[in-house]
């Protein structure tokens, strides 16, 4: 049955830190959902959601959840929580996640589809803007323009992963990393001439780290350089700050970037795709992808589509509250 304002898709929210914040926001300008509960791993009388009303629990109390959620908005971050929670909870729930670290989609999803095929659930993991709609740009750009390159430039932005694996740093009590797309690589690419470009040529990562008390700079700083998939690849900047430096100039979350297909589709005639994002705040936008995911989801679970999914295997019509007249109405 096709849910409605009156019939809404229940989404639970697991964590509830600036994505389960966005999560919570854009469940409420999506009239077909409604937030069923808030889960989380602190206090919950001491913490405030953004709407009164949105009921609170301890994460302890979810497995005894089950018909209370429709689909759950996994928020924890990619390098120590979702690798556990994701497939711990695909095996009883329909969730969404937005996992990204690249390197390690594969095992996250086999561990995953694992648990939500013995389960029968439906479980998509990595939607965001990227992983996410970045992802469905590339596979578009290369299907349309077989002859040609793809490339993928973020920021300038704060990333929440990269910031996430910061702060999880022994002697780190705080901290923001940006990414900084190279100017004469974008330039290059733009014009079509395809240039080989290495990861360290196309992106810079800059980082602002407040140290905690007793902490040694050195071993931070070539903890944080030496990162692998997060910044051993990429000419890495550390700067160490004060609390109230971070909080005065680093509290924003402005972040984008833009994916651009280069090819011909004959020997005269080159072709340039370019999808891009412009962000004020990083975790609204990827928290508003996840709500329409988790409408695909509760989808498709209904259709008998179950185990893991990405992003690949969903229609956008999907997506959208809108009917399928509706859309071919609006907007075909």
């Amino acid at each position: 049955m096709e849910k409605t304002a009156a019939n809404p898709i229940r989404i639970g929210v697991v964590g509830y830190g600036n994505l389960g914040r966005g999560v919570e926001n854009a469940v409420a300008k999506n009239p077909d959902m409604v937030v069923a509960g808030i889960y989380t791993r602190r206090d919950p009388g001491q913490l405030q959601p953004l709407f009164a009303g949105t009921p609170v629990f301890s994460v302890a109390d979810l497995h005894q959840h089950a018909d209370r959620v429709d689909v759950l908005v996994l928020c924890g971050g990619s390098k120590d929580d979702l690798p556990v929670q994701s497939p711990e909870l695909a095996a009883k729930f329909c969730m969404v996640d937005s996992f990204d670290t690249h390197a390690r989609i594969p095992e996250h999803f086999a561990a995953v589809d694992a648990a939500a095929q013995a389960g029968k659930t439906t479980a998509l993991i990595s939607a965001g803007w990227d992983p996410g709609m970045f992802s469905i740009n590339r596979v578009m750009g290369e299907a349309l323009l077989p002859d040609g390159a793809t490339y993928t430039f973020w920021g300038k932005g704060l990333s929440q992963g990269h910031s996430d694996a910061i702060r999880r740093i022994p002697g780190v009590a705080g901290g923001v990393q940006y990414t900084i797309p190279v100017e004469a690589a974008v330039d290059a690419v733009r014009s079509g001439v395809r240039p080989a470009l290495t990861t360290r040529q196309k992106h810079e990562r800059h980082c602002y780290v407040v140290l905690a008390e007793g902490a040694d700079a050195q071993a931070v700083h070539k903890t944080i350089v030496q990162m692998p998939h997060y910044f051993d690849e990429y000419d890495t900047t550390v700067n160490f700050i004060t609390q109230q430096e971070l909080k005065d100039n680093h509290s924003a979350m402005p972040h984008g970037g833009f994916v651009i297909r280069s090819g011909n589709t004959s020997a005269q005639n080159k072709q340039v795709i370019e999808y891009r994002l412009q962000l004020e705040s990083n975790p609204e936008f990827t928290s508003s992808v996840l709500v329409a995911y988790a409408r695909a989801v509760h989808r498709m679970h209904q259709w008998g589509m179950t185990g893991a999914k990405t992003v690949f295997d969903v229609a956008p019509g999907w997506l959208s509250a809108k009917s399928p007249e509706q859309l071919r109405k609006d907007a075909l």
